[in-house]
């Protein structure tokens, strides 16, 4: 998995040639095991192309949109965003294990278009497809989107040296996506316990902290706490 973790990049271009039917199998099949580990009701979208035909945004052009899935779970798991961060990582990186491209997607795509049960929360959706190399509009927007990425000391407070583990997690770390790059999520090691926290302030900031986590995870191994603040368990 970690090599996804080095491969994964946004991806916003599409090629129009769809996804394989097993490629889809693979990835639906990993949507139950997912939903059922996480209490979530993720669902995989053969054609969501609707969402994306509405909305010309400045920010995230995307182009041949086709499949994507819809990032939701029930409106009153106090950890819903966080657990669609942590869980739908997993998802990603398994989707780049695959061969093909991923992008999260906070806000540009019309809800309307996407159907979901009473009682859930689509919080984002993910799109997925076919991808070849980046076109120049994709690489200049990610060059308008991105800042440098941080250095482990910017994302962590230590009041030792880090051992070797609390490294290898954070230099996972520094490969999550975030919103917008704004690489928010902090680590915390005092009095050898390590937890993780962020300022929540925008839509997107549990889902980050989420992602942060579970990269932190593969790079060290152990467990996260759920909750903002939550503590790591070393296995």
């Amino acid at each position: 998995m970690y090599s996804a973790v080095e491969n994964r990049i946004s991806r916003r271009k599409f090629e129009k040639e769809p996804i394989t039917d097993g490629e889809r199998e693979k990835i639906i099949s990993l949507i139950h095991q997912l939903n059922e580990a996480s209490g979530l009701t993720m669902a995989f979208v053969e054609d969501g192309s609707g969402a994306f035909q509405k909305l010309r945004k400045s920010y995230g052009l995307f182009t041949n949109v086709r499949s994507l899935i819809l990032m939701k779970g029930k409106k009153d798991d106090k950890d819903l965003k966080e657990k669609i961060g942590y869980y739908g990582e997993d998802l990603v990186l398994a989707i780049t294990d695959l061969g093909l491209g991923t992008c999260w997607v906070g806000g540009t795509f019309d809800k309307d278009e996407l159907t979901i049960d009473n009682g859930e929360e689509l919080v984002c959706v993910v799109v997925l497809g076919k991808v070849a190399a980046p076109s120049l509009t994709e690489k200049m927007v990610r060059s308008a989107t991105h800042r440098k990425i941080k250095s482990i000391d910017e994302r962590i407070i230590s009041d030792q040296p880090l051992p070797q583990w609390v490294q290898n997690g954070m230099e996972a770390v520094l490969l999550a996506p975030s919103a917008k790059n704004t690489q928010k999520p902090m680590f915390k090691y005092e009095n050898n316990i390590l937890s993780a926290r962020i300022i929540n302030d925008y839509p997107m900031d549990l889902i980050d902290l989420g992602i942060a986590k579970r990269h932190f995870e593969i790079g060290a191994g152990g467990k996260f706490e759920f909750g903002n603040g939550g503590v790591y368990n070393v296995l």
